[in-house]
């Protein structure tokens, strides 16, 4: 084989190769719109010229204080404007973020900080006792700065932590941010839930950020200029990359700390927002709030759901209501989502019924994920396109993550077979779209938050009354699934639902402690495994 002619000679240089990186968005729309407000945080209104110059600031700021390449910052913050700074001032001396989900306990935030090896802490001053907790716990010393939300009066806190308004003064506005040296450079890690109480630490890199960050724009067609209020915890997957993309398209950051339904439906209209993004609690949230609660809108509001599907009645409200509701799918590992139910317009003149039942199904690869099917798990051949024979949903391209962090046996398995296996059980129809059927990990998705089925099992086990323990999800009409726990009391002992419930609110976070505790005996294959399966089914019954 004759060599290719055109690899000769013309070879990659700076003149016609960078790494990929969406920290470069920030940099174009201050540089083209630097009056263009890009935050907006009750009374404050800040530009991307002060976006950017602030960014550069806490880069600068972290780099004095020794943060370089592949050092973790640890953030655990609302959604605030020192967030939206974060993911850029923290890439941008060549850290690591790491944000941590604000309503974990602190054990399990410990042991991230371990993990993640973390130099520094930046923490809202509201989960300052709960960041003291979590450090007293962990082995590392990092430096803690804490964060004063001037829109949130919190309690006053006693801490060493510096100011990080003082901080980020202390840095250089013109700071010459560092580039990645390559784009396959770590710019975020995020732990997943866990299935053991270990959560694993999924590492994206600056690459797939870039895509990502872009592929939520096309894919939705999201407009210059866009105004996107801020639902959706940043802190989750990096908020599906949407802080990187609103930089990409110039638009604007409203900020929400707090998910209630008033300040949402007042941002709606008084600031003209254009797109959100959240589970479907949130459009019920918004849907049942009272009437003076509510404000007209005239324009159409396009709303972005990645969880459990919503109810046809709440499409319908929704609808009414003036928004224009799309369901994604994705992962941690996908840097949020990378599945789109793509509509067309011919399905809008079908029935209420069939809109409802296309709009239950994921849907097809986002324009910048290369590969998604339903394989076979053991022989990873695809499954028919008969919307019946299930799978495993599987990934491959350019949105899959690096990889998990300190973790190589666990990546291994993840992309066996040159896939990235979700753990979700699927089918796929005629038409391409996948939908998913069930969890093979036993995920339970609740108002957004994936919650492990084993770490609440592993929690009851420890009281002392309860011999066997199964939990599942069972439907909910507010937040898509909780946890139902079916349990076999020891011989000897008592318990009721209250106690348990106690136990579990004593050792777990709050979202993740069972709504049901169902006293039975707990079904059994002729082997000893329990039947979760039956127990589903007996849940859905039981929630009517």
């Amino acid at each position: 084989m004759t060599a290719n002619p055109y690899n000769t000679g013309l070879d990659r240089n700076p003149a016609n190769h960078q790494p990929l990186t969406p920290l470069t968005f920030l940099e174009r729309a201050a540089s083209v719109f630097p009056n263009h407000t890009a935050i907006v945080h009750g009374s404050l209104r800040r530009d991307y010229a002060a976006f950017y110059a602030r960014s550069r600031q806490l880069a600068s700021a972290l780099a004095q204080a020794g943060i370089g390449r592949g050092d973790t910052v640890s953030v655990m913050l609302a959604n605030t404007p020192a967030m939206l700074e974060s993911h850029y001032g923290v890439p941008m001396c060549g850290g690591v973020l790491h944000s941590v989900n604000t309503r974990l306990d602190a054990a399990i935030i410990a042991f991230q900080l371990d993990h993640a090896q973390a130099k520094v802490v930046i923490v809202d001053r509201e989960f300052m006792p709960l960041m003291q907790d979590a450090l007293a716990l962990a082995d590392v010393r990092p430096m803690v700065i804490q964060y004063d939300d001037p829109v949130f009066d919190a309690p006053p806190t006693h801490s060493d932590a510096l100011d990080y308004e003082d901080f980020v003064a202390s840095g250089d506005p013109d700071f010459v941010w560092l580039m990645p040296e390559d784009e396959w450079d770590a710019i975020a890690v995020n732990y997943t839930s866990g299935t053991t109480g270990n959560p694993k630490g999924v590492v994206s890199h600056h690459r797939g950020a870039y895509l990502l960050a872009q592929g939520n724009a096309l894919t939705t067609s999201m407009q210059k200029h866009a105004v996107y209020l801020w639902t959706l915890p940043m802190f989750h997957c990096n908020g599906w990359c949407f802080p990187w993309t609103l930089s990409a398209i110039i638009g604007t950051h409203v900020c929400l700390r707090q998910v209630r339904a008033e300040p949402i439906w007042a941002a709606l209209a008084d600031e003209r927002v254009t797109h959100l993004c959240g589970a479907p609690i949130v459009m019920s949230l918004m849907i049942s709030a009272p009437e003076a609660a509510k404000r007209a809108l005239d324009h159409s509001v396009q709303f972005f759901t990645a969880a459990a599907p919503p109810p046809e009645k709440l499409l319908a409200d929704m609808k009414t209501a003036g928004f224009a509701v799309t369901h994604l799918y994705g992962l941690t590992e996908t840097y949020g989502p990378a599945v789109v139910n793509e509509w067309h317009d011919s399905w809008s003149a079908l029935a209420d019924t069939e809109q409802a039942r296309l709009k239950a199904r994921q849907g097809v690869r986002y324009l910048p994920l290369e590969g998604l099917d339903v394989l076979d798990p053991d022989t990873m051949q695809p499954v028919p396109r008969d919307g019946k024979t299930m799978g495993e949903v599987m990934f491959r391209g350019n949105v899959v993550m690096k990889g998990y962090f300190r973790n190589p046996e666990a990546t291994a398995d993840a992309f066996a077979g040159g896939w990235f296996h979700s753990g979700d059980l699927g089918v796929r129809h005629p038409d391409g779209y996948i939908q998913l059927k069930d969890r093979s990990k036993d995920v339970i998705i609740s108002g957004g938050e994936n919650i492990s089925s084993i770490e609440v099992e592993e929690t009851l086990y420890r009281h002392p009354a309860v011999a066997v323990v199964a939990v599942v999800a069972m439907p909910h009409d507010k937040w898509g699934e909780t946890p139902c726990a079916f349990v076999e009391l020891a011989q000897g002992h008592k318990a009721d639902a209250e106690s348990l419930r106690s136990w579990c609110r004593e050792h777990l976070a709050p979202f993740k402690v069972p709504g049901r505790f169902v006293f039975t005996d707990i079904p059994r294959t002729s082997t000893g495994k329990i039947q979760k399966f039956v127990l589903r089914d007996q849940a859905r019954e039981l929630a009517g």
